[in-house]
């Protein structure tokens, strides 16, 4: 587990999140282990304590940093591989109406794992038909009040093509901008790859191709 307090780490094929909780557990240690300034140490972590629970009541309903490691997001997230992890700013507030379009990068809770989170990007909302990848049925109509998510890095990949569709309410944040290394700073915006578009979306309607993705509706 990382020391950083805002860590989302992962294997391969998942991404979970690390509590800001957890990392308290690391700091009275500290006070415990630590032969010189002991004392100022458990000062500091007993006004942690106190500040804790406001920081970690911020972050559950607004945004939190998370570091995202693994290739499943490739190339659009950690381009660079294992050298080189994004850590990116989830925006909890912004789907606290459980809103989102296709093509956003999102992080849910894993339908297999509910002590995990897993981040990926949007391809289909609820009523949207979609071609799967290896999924059991070919065609797949996204059920009422669901998503249909998969890795840009199709193959390397533990996604919507494995387990279906996912409930809106395993949506637990929407990623909106990449904030380091520096060279790497940028806005996320919603886009869908062209070969991974629904057949028809929800309303009916047959996807044309001219749509090549949403980044005016995101102004």
């Amino acid at each position: 587990m990382s020391s950083n307090p805002f860590t989302l780490t992962s294997p391969t094929r998942h991404t979970q999140v690390i509590p800001l909780r957890h990392e308290v557990q690391v700091l009275q240690d500290m006070a415990q282990t630590a032969g010189f300034g002991r004392k100022y140490v458990k000062a500091f972590v007993s006004g942690f304590f106190i500040a804790v629970p406001v920081t970690v009541t911020a972050l559950d309903r607004l945004a939190y940093v998370a570091r995202v490691e693994g290739a499943s997001m490739q190339p659009s997230l950690n381009p660079q591989g294992a050298s080189s992890s994004d850590v990116v700013l989830l925006n909890r507030w912004s789907v606290r109406n459980y809103e989102v379009q296709r093509g956003d990068i999102v992080s849910v809770v894993s339908p297999k794992n509910p002590k995990q989170k897993i981040i990926k990007r949007v391809i289909a909302l609820e009523g949207d038909f979609i071609k799967t990848l290896g999924y059991k049925n070919r065609y797949v109509r996204v059920p009422d009040g669901h998503l249909w998510i998969e890795g840009d890095h199709h193959g390397h990949s533990f996604d919507s093509n494995t387990f279906g569709p996912v409930s809106l309410g395993l949506l637990h944040g929407r990623a909106s901008h990449i904030i380091w290394p520096p060279t790497r700073w940028q806005r996320i915006r919603p886009c869908v790859p062209p070969d991974r578009r629904p057949l028809f979306d929800g309303r009916g309607s047959e996807d044309d191709g001219d749509d090549v993705n949403d980044d005016d509706n995101t102004k």
